[in-house]
C-alpha cells in the first residue's frame, strides 16, 4: 500500500508503522509534518518510509509531493490536538486545523481523487449529553464546547462535503482519548505518570501531584488499539461514514491516579491547579464502539492496567 501520513512527527504515526511491520504489511510511506521527525525509519523490513518536512499550507510543494507519490491511502493525523491549547490560542488552533485539511482535500480532489482518506476527528465533537444518553453514539447530534471541538466538527462537515459533493473516498473517526508510552506530558495521563515517577525517584521535593479536575470521566484506549482501528477503517470502512474509536467504558481520573500509585507503591498529596480546569468542561465522555466492531471486526485487546504499566515504564526509562 502507498500511504501518506500527515502529522508524521506526532504520537500516533510511529505506532501505525510498527503495526504495519508487526502484521507484515508491505507499504510505501510518505510522512509529512511541519516539525522534524526524530524517529529512525530506515531499518524496517516491510515499510519503505520517506519523510518531508513541509507546511501543509504550502500548496505548491504539497501538490508536487502528492502528484509524485500518487497515494492509495491518506491517514490525516496532523492537528493541534490539545483542547487546552485551543482555549489559549483559539484563532491559531481553529485556522490551522481547518485550513490544513481543506488544502489537503483540494489537492487530493484535483490530482489523486481515487485516494482513500481517513479523517481523524475527536470525541470532543459530541459536547455534553445527559448520563442517561451514554454511551455516545455516532448518530447523536454534535454540540462542540471548545475551539478545538468546533474545528473538528468543521473538519467532519468538510469531509462529508468532499465525499458527497466531490465523490472523494473519505471515512471519518471520532477518536476518544488515546494513551500509551511516548505520549507528551501535556496530555493528562502522561502528565500524571511523569509526575508520579519523579516523585518515586525523589526528584520532586514535595509528594504532590498537580492535577486539574480529577472527577471527570473519560474513555481511554491504548494507542496500539487505536492504530489497529485506523488500519482496519482504511481497508474496510464505508465511504462517508463516521466511526467512534473508543474502549466503550469510562473511568474517572481519580481512579487512574489510584492505579498509578498502586503500580509505583507510593502515596501522594493532590494539588489542584485551577489553570488546568477548562471552561465548559464535559464531565463524562465515553462512547459506543459497536459500529466500528461490526464494520471491521476490530476488538480492543490491550487492558487499561497494561497500558498504564507501559506508560510508567516509559517515563521510568527517561533519564
Amino acid at each position: 500500500m502507498r500511504i501518506v501520513i500527515t502529522g508524521f512527527a506526532g504520537f500516533v504515526s510511529g505506532y501505525f508503522i510498527e503495526y504495519l511491520e508487526k502484521n507484515k504489511i508491505r507499504s510505501e510511506i510518505l510522512g509529512i509534518d511541519i516539525n522534524q521527525s526524530i524517529r529512525d525509519y530506515q531499518n524496517y523490513e516491510y515499510s519503505n518510509v520517506k519523510f518531508k518536512q513541509i507546511d501543509l499550507l504550502d500548496t505548491e510543494v504539497l501538490e508536487d509531493l502528492i502528484y509524485q507519490f500518487q497515494p492509495e491511502y491518506l491517514l490525516h493525523l496532523a492537528s493541534y490536538s490539545s483542547v487546552g491549547f485551543s482555549w489559549k490560542n483559539p484563532v491559531l488552533s481553529f485556522r490551522n486545523n481547518i485550513n490544513i485539511f481543506l488544502n489537503l482535500m483540494e489537492i487530493i480532489r484535483r490530482i489523486s481523487s481515487s485516494c482513500r482518506i481517513l479523517s481523524v476527528g475527536s470525541a470532543e465533537e459530541y459536547g455534553i449529553f445527559d448520563e442517561t444518553k451514554l454511551p455516545l453514539r455516532e448518530e447523536y447530534p454534535l454540540q462542540p464546547l471548545s475551539p478545538y471541538a468546533v474545528a473538528r466538527v468543521s473538519q467532519e462537515n468538510l469531509s462529508k462535503v468532499y465525499s458527497d459533493g466531490y465523490g472523494l473516498d473519505i471515512i471519518m473517526t471520532r477518536s476518544f482519548n488515546h494513551i500509551g508510552p511516548g505520549q507528551k506530558d501535556i496530555f493528562v495521563i502522561s502528565s500524571f505518570a511523569k509526575q508520579l515517577v519523579d516523585i518515586k525517584r525523589g526528584l520532586k521535593k514535595e509528594k504532590k501531584l498537580i492535577t486539574g479536575d480529577i472527577s471527570i470521566i473519560r474513555d481511554f484506549l491504548d494507542v496500539r488499539d487505536v492504530v489497529d482501528a485506523y488500519y482496519k477503517l482504511l481497508i474496510d470502512g464505508q465511504k462517508g461514514e463516521v466511526y467512534n474509536v473508543c474502549s466503550g467504558r469510562g473511568l474517572q481520573l481519580s481512579n487512574i491516579i489510584d492505579i498509578f500509585c498502586s503500580i509505583l507503591n507510593i502515596s501522594v498529596e493532590l494539588e489542584i491547579d485551577q489553570g488546568l480546569i477548562r471552561p465548559n468542561e464535559n464531565k463524562i465522555i465515553f462512547g459506543a464502539n459497536e459500529k466500528l466492531k461490526n464494520t471491521t471486526g476490530w476488538e480492543n485487546r490491550i487492558e487499561l492496567n497494561d497500558s498504564l504499566r507501559d506508560i510508567i515504564e516509559y517515563w521510568d526509562g527517561i533519564v
